[in-house]
């Protein structure tokens, strides 16, 4: 618990913040991945349409180095968090009964569509960018990593255990059911969300700040960029993004095209997937800190490489008939994504903590943003190639297993990129302190 006045989080209290990433990745992968499968098989639709919708929400998203630097000039990031939790909640609601209107009024329909995922956009950004900043400012040096790594790893079990449970009790499919479970999850992570975060901000010491001169928010990123290794950084990190991302909205629709898997069954594939990412961080974080195996150079181009395998394989599944169910390829790609994230998410937060200026809200903006251009750019680019290709008469599993090529290229062409990128070369166990220090 936490002591009257602390100065740093305590495990406990970095936990408790975890919960909030496990809220937010709840929520956030019924929108990318369920209500993007059901407007693509269900209604029909072309996969451009929640393309646009999820690339909208990420780049709302661009609005977090302005969160960010709000949350430096302020003492109550607890309040723009809950309140992020909130409207993040009103947009997936809404989000939700837009699809009623779709087979009716597809004008209204996607205005209330857009006004959604405006909302959503607006919610991850205000309430993700406050927790990071928060938890940025009041970590100790030593603990910063790892706290990166157990957030990181709560939100990844969020998604898994609600993309499970979720398709598990989405049987049989029905619209006013989907609303049902929607609006009593977004009501259940508001409330987990205020406990979590309950007087944790009040009983730490305020830090003092420096009287430093406060420069407008581009001239703080223009000089960030100056940085040859962080430029170098930020390309590695956009390419990596990019082709960690192209699966996420085509994946579903790809298992339910070609595969003929049900509502159910694709959103419980979202659930393996992200159960294996969890698998893989959490294999990462064993062999790497308790170990001492490997650098964050090494796990980052073995994940790299590993995911586009795997992305291959899937490719493969769908032209020829094997023993080998979707699953498992799923399940390994979702492993070696978690690899790859885990060891990159510890250069970053590294990266977050330093400079000379107390502007860690600005920094984690600034990351949050880029990692939010990619994944929106990343999730369109995939569904527009699937639709053009499509367009000139390519099948449907060649049209998707020509996107999953692709991807798997990027992956490699970032797996190259991180021998100039990742600079440091020290063991990952070096870098992250582990409870119990």
């Amino acid at each position: 618990m936490i002591d009257s006045k602390q100065k740093t989080l305590g495990w406990f209290s970095i936990f408790r913040l975890g919960l909030v990433q496990a809220c937010l990745g709840a929520i956030v992968v019924i929108m990318t991945s369920t209500l993007n499968r059901l407007m693509v098989v269900e209604l029909s639709m072309a996969a451009t349409i929640p393309g646009f919708l999820v690339g909208l929400h990420y780049a709302v998203q661009l609005s977090r180095p302005k969160w960010g630097l709000i949350s430096d000039l302020e003492n109550n990031r607890t309040k723009w968090i809950n309140l992020g939790m909130l409207i993040l909640g009103i947009g997936a609601n809404l989000a939700t009964l837009s699809l009623i209107f779709f087979a009716e009024n597809p004008l209204i329909a996607m205005v209330i569509s857009i006004f959604a995922y405006t909302l959503i956009g607006l919610g991850v950004g205000a309430s993700g960018t406050s927790l990071l900043a928060l938890m940025a400012k009041h970590t100790a040096e030593r603990r910063r990593p790892a706290a990166a790594m157990i957030t990181w790893l709560m939100m990844i079990f969020g998604i898994a255990m609600t993309a499970g449970i979720v398709g598990m009790l989405l049987v049989p499919y029905s619209f006013e059911l989907l609303f049902k479970i929607v609006a009593s999850l977004t009501f259940l992570t508001l409330i987990i969300s205020v406990v979590a975060t309950w007087r944790i901000e009040n009983n730490l010491e305020k830090v003092e700040q420096k009287n430093e001169e406060k420069a407008p928010l581009f001239e703080e990123l223009k000089s960030v960029w100056q940085h040859s290794k962080t430029r170098n950084f930020t390309i590695f990190v956009f390419l990596s993004m990019t082709a960690y991302f192209m699966q996420e909205l085509i994946l579903e629709p790809y298992a339910g095209i070609v595969f003929k898997y049900t509502p159910s069954q694709t959103t419980s594939l979202s659930g393996m997937q992200n159960g294996g990412v969890f698998i893989g961080m959490l294999t990462v974080g064993i062999l790497a800190t308790g170990l001492k195996l490997g650098t964050l150079k090494s796990w980052v181009q073995a994940g790299c490489f590993g995911s586009c395998f795997m992305l291959l394989s899937i490719m493969l599944l769908g032209q020829m008939k094997s023993f080998l169910p979707l699953e498992f390829a799923v399940i390994g790609l979702g492993f070696f994504n978690g690899m790859f994230a885990v060891a990159a998410i510890g250069s970053m937060m590294s990266l977050a903590g330093s400079g000379a200026k107390s502007r860690e809200g600005t920094r984690m903006g600034l990351w949050g943003a880029a990692q939010a251009i990619a994944a929106g750019f990343g999730g369109l680019l995939g569904t527009i190639l699937v639709d053009l290709l499509q367009l000139v008469d390519l099948s449907p599993v060649n049209a998707y297993g020509m996107v999953f090529s692709i991807e798997a290229s990027l992956f490699a062409l970032a797996a190259l990129l991180a021998s100039t990128s990742i600079t440091f070369n020290k063991s990952y166990g070096k870098n992250i302190a582990i409870p119990g220090e």
